[in-house]
């Protein structure tokens, strides 16, 4: 039989059996349907590897990166555990692969540093390694499975940003033994660890998180509760219309609004309409348009701010917000990174 070498050139090989051929077919048959049939999957492995990472890009190259791995040791997967399982492992390996060296990723309020003066000067530092949002699945339904794992709870941006305080294995048992509800067991065959050492682990970010995670009595409003979509049309009509004093009657006297990759976070009605009075690029009535989103499982919006100079308006910033007791207690700004941040979650660039 002539086959072509890597040069292009037909050279003479032995025959080879037909029944090598056709097992080999068959295998990569079958590992092709796995793969196609494994694809159910890939929304709640995107949600667990953007638990562990708190970035929607990295964990789109985590998963592509479990399927690929998937793929190449199909032939060693001995159906012990589910296919879903077997992915989950390959998925929270490959993230603690990742996150080795790395920085965690704050929002600008869990870097430390007390709240900010609204009337100082704004300092931006693209060079952090910022959390980022994650789109929410139009099609997700409440009978997925996906949306039992990927719950609201545990995708929300205080999680998230919660989850960056804990080492990386830290992070992988919290979420495989309370998001996915695995045996202790089962998560130190995954990460290669003890059944004692997952307990301590778990033992200990648990209290980490106590000591991080800022109580919360009332619950978040999800994005499509009346209550949420109340507040969220008064909050784009406050800023479109230009209306400071309706802004200040939104917020919670505590609320908490920060927009990375500017450092600083501001606290109380009053700081964050000074803020919004001296240091946000319109001027008045018009120049502010918002379309309505979902993030992180929580109601958004994303700001398109008029250029003075074409008069069109152009991808700004997509404001997360937290509604809780009918009212506004935490937005989290986060800028339009040249546009990126809009393509990602599907937004036009202008209006």
């Amino acid at each position: 039989m002539d086959v072509p070498d890597d040069d292009g050139v037909a050279r003479h090989t032995p025959s080879v059996g037909s029944s090598f051929v056709s097992v080999l077919a068959e295998t990569f048959d079958s590992k092709d349907a796995f793969l196609a049939d494994a694809q159910r999957y890939r929304r709640e492995l995107l949600a667990h590897c953007y638990r562990m990472t708190g970035s929607l890009h990295d964990a789109e190259d985590l998963v592509q990166e479990t399927y690929l791995r998937a793929w190449k040791s199909y032939d060693g997967f001995e159906g012990r555990s589910s296919v879903r399982t077997w992915l989950y492992r390959i998925a929270t390996n490959a993230s603690l692969t990742a996150l080795d060296g790395r920085q965690r990723r704050p929002l600008p309020s869990g870097l430390g540093a007390p709240n900010a003066d609204p009337t100082a000067e704004i300092a931006e530092h693209p060079e952090i390694t910022w959390l980022q949002p994650l789109p929410d699945a139009p099609d997700e339904h409440p009978s997925d499975p996906s949306v039992i794992v990927a719950s609201r709870d545990s995708v929300r941006l205080a999680f998230i940003a919660a989850l960056q305080h804990l080492s990386a294995r830290q992070r992988a048992v919290l979420l495989l033994r309370e998001v996915l509800q695995w045996k202790a067991a089962e998560v130190g065959e995954a990460i290669g660890a003890s059944t004692a050492a997952v307990n301590s682990l778990l033992q200990r970010a648990r209290a980490q998180l106590d000591e991080i995670q800022p109580s919360q009595d009332d619950e978040i409003a999800p994005p499509e509760s009346p209550e949420a979509r109340e507040m969220l049309a008064k909050y784009v009509d406050a800023f479109e219309t230009y209306d400071m004093d309706a802004l200040v009657r939104l917020f919670t006297e505590d609320a908490i609004f920060e927009m990375p990759p500017f450092d600083g976070w501001y606290q109380g009605p009053a700081d964050i309409v000074t803020l919004s009075s001296l240091h946000c690029p319109a001027q008045g009535p018009g120049d502010m348009r918002f379309v309505a989103t979902t993030a992180n499982g929580q109601p958004a919006a994303a700001l398109y701010m008029r250029n003075p100079e074409t008069g069109v308006h152009e991808a700004f910033q997509l404001h997360v917000l937290s509604v809780q007791s009918g009212k506004v207690s935490h937005v989290v700004a986060f800028h339009a990174q040249d546009g990126a941040l809009f393509e990602t979650f599907g937004l036009p660039l202008t209006l």
